[in-house]
């Protein structure tokens, strides 16, 4: 009974402060507080796909890295980083395609593209989360602050490559695979070779679900004069997933040896190839909504290959 009632009072305390410093944050930044919501949006914090699917590989190059289970504090490191990063990937993103989202049926309620809030408040919020992000990077080493450079560059490239190139999924592939080779240089201090093996297999599989993800928007985006993968595959678009996917699976695969990964590894790669061909099935009549099921299915794919490379490095 002491301990419930202990547990009551701290609860009642806890939102007492948290109410008031609510309200006192509100009296001061009105303005702010009111936009928290459209903040929210504009980060993706309600739609948490793309941090998995940034997530997972990060996480297992770490596990592979520590040849088993990482220190705690990398582990948080990557995983808060991983969070910041994406949410300003985000904003940079809304940022660029401003002026093109109001056209598009799924962006049209964004945040920016209503008006809601504008591009200085979006880019003062991902500077303010790359700050952050770089902070947790500080607590690393030398080598891996280094590295978070090249991350940060090609993060804030991405959203701008739609306006001049087919290809911008390949930046959007060398971002998102950033964080994996920063896993190796903080947990071991350098760099190896076949860490860029798994850098380009996490490379071909952000192409490839970009590539489904943009086949959502291809309608809209030939209006408007987006580029992106999706339009130049054209109708051979399905037969270049499916190649990409094959060859990450090769790639994946080729990382075994020289990472002393096992059967338990190789068995994850095998489920992952079969979600690859549940995929196929998916975007076969390029329904956007089935595109779209497809793209959100690669987190299942990250889910499972991490999952049975924890698993491979835990059992002897």
């Amino acid at each position: 009974m002491a301990d419930t009632q202990y547990l009551a009072r701290s609860r009642a305390f806890l939102n007492e402060i948290w109410e008031s410093s609510r309200q006192e944050f509100e009296k001061r930044f009105p303005e702010t507080y009111a936009h928290l919501p459209y903040y929210w949006q504009l980060t993706r914090m309600d739609r948490p796909i793309g941090i998995f699917l940034l997530l997972w590989p990060t996480l297992w190059c770490l596990w592979i890295a520590a040849e088993g289970i990482p220190d705690l504090k990398l582990l948080i490191i990557f995983t808060l980083g991983t969070v910041l990063m994406r949410a300003a990937g985000c904003c940079i993103n809304d940022y660029a395609d401003r002026d093109f989202d109001g056209h598009v049926e799924r962006t049209k309620n964004r945040p920016l593209a209503k008006g809601r809030i504008t591009g200085k408040e979006a880019l003062i919020l991902c500077a303010l989360l790359c700050l952050l992000a770089f902070c947790l990077v500080l607590l690393t080493n030398r080598l891996t602050v280094y590295m978070s450079f090249g991350g940060l560059g090609l993060a804030l490239l991405y959203p701008f490559t739609k306006r001049f190139t087919h290809l911008a999924q390949l930046f959007l592939g060398a971002a998102f695979s950033w964080g994996g080779v920063m896993a190796f240089t903080a947990q071991t201090g350098k760099l190896p070779v076949y860490a860029w093996l798994l850098y380009t297999a996490n490379f071909i599989w952000t192409v490839v679900y970009d590539t489904q993800y943009a086949m959502v928007d291809r309608k809209d985006d030939l209006k408007i004069g987006v580029k992106s993968t999706a339009i130049l595959f054209a109708e051979a678009d399905i037969f270049v997933i499916g190649m990409l996917q094959m060859f990450f699976i090769v790639s994946m695969s080729l990382a075994a040896e020289p990472f002393g990964l096992g059967g338990w590894y190789q068995f994850g790669l095998f489920i992952a190839a079969c979600l690859f061909c549940y995929q196929q099935f998916l975007v076969w009549k390029r329904l956007p909504k089935d595109c779209f099921r497809a793209f959100l299915n690669n987190h299942k794919v990250g889910m499972v290959i991490f999952f049975f490379t924890a698993v491979d490095l835990f059992i002897p």
